[in-house]
């Protein structure tokens, strides 16, 4: 049975503007849309990491989802995160994410307690079971808590609309292993920035990634050369953009992403407490990558 996987490429991952009163600013996330947009991505991922999901109250989730899929209008696939703590959460955000018409959902198990696998499996069952649009499950034990084992995610892609993963804890032989366990075709996707290159030939369909806010034509020449199989070339385009994508990772994706869009001219607003701006000797560092890269094209 074909699988409804409709995500390939780069799929980038907004920020969440803020107003100096510390509100979702959506006419600046409408224009931060319309930059990644314009850029040629290939999806649209609201409400990931560098969204900053978890500090967001349930009303503001759901603006943002809605003003993304409104906003985006069908141009291309959204990718919606709808993580929560319990699982009577998570299903309310799929179900809202659904209706509002996201083409898919991301669900990453957030835990305060460790989950076994049996409650984590429960967790997405129970997700899945409420909705019809595909899920792809999102190992990151650094910010969920639960480490997903290859074996595990095998057996999360047996439920039918669990269709798609992706795979942030930065081993590649995870994807590997994933591919051995559940065959192939297996649609996984990488979700860990420094591990751009060795995940798209390991088979990755896509890159999970907050760089195009930064870096738009950088990440996606290494898509495309990697699709030509033009492996010297994507190996040129990756080692270019090594330091960026290894400093926003290092730094905190929401504070490095914020200061980068501020450096290149889109006020991104104030972060939301406890999380506090880029220090200046980073925001300074920052600043010599980016220049760097503007001023080494091909």
């Amino acid at each position: 049975m074909a699988r409804n996987v409709p995500f390939k490429g780069i799929i980038a991952y907004p920020i969440t503007p803020l107003r100096q009163d510390g509100s979702v600013d959506i006419d600046k996330f409408k224009s931060l849309l319309d930059r990644l947009i314009g850029s040629g991505v290939h999806g649209i991922a609201p409400l990931g990491s560098a969204g900053i999901l978890p500090y967001l109250s349930d009303e503001e989730r759901e603006s943002v989802t809605e003003t993304t899929v409104q906003h985006v209008a069908g141009r291309l696939p959204t990718l919606v995160g709808v993580s929560a703590l319990t699982t009577e959460r998570a299903v309310h955000h799929a179900r809202h994410a659904e209706q509002a018409g996201a083409t898919a959902v991301m669900l990453i198990p957030m835990s305060y307690w460790k989950l076994t696998e049996d409650e984590v499996f429960k967790h997405y069952q129970g997700v899945a079971e409420s909705i019809s649009v595909p899920i792809m499950a999102y190992n990151n034990p650094a910010t969920g808590g639960v480490d997903m084992r290859p074996e595990f995610l095998a057996r999360l892609l047996e439920i039918p609309n669990v269709t798609m993963v992706k795979e942030s804890t930065g081993d590649v032989r995870r994807m590997q292993q994933l591919v051995k366990l559940a065959g192939d075709d297996v649609a996984f996707f990488n979700g860990s920035n420094p591990l751009a290159l060795a995940a798209f030939a390991a088979g990755a369909r896509g890159w999970c990634t907050a760089a195009p806010n930064l870096i738009p034509q950088l990440t996606l020449d290494l898509y495309a050369a990697v699709e030509n199989g033009d492996f010297a070339l994507a190996r040129i385009l990756y080692y270019r953009q090594m330091p960026l994508l290894e400093f926003i990772v290092q730094g905190g994706l929401p504070r490095t992403v914020a200061a980068g869009l501020d450096l290149l001219g889109f006020d991104p607003g104030p972060l939301r407490s406890p999380l506090l701006p880029l220090p200046e000797g980073d925001r300074n560092r920052l600043s010599k990558i980016l220049q760097s890269l503007s001023q080494d094209q091909l």
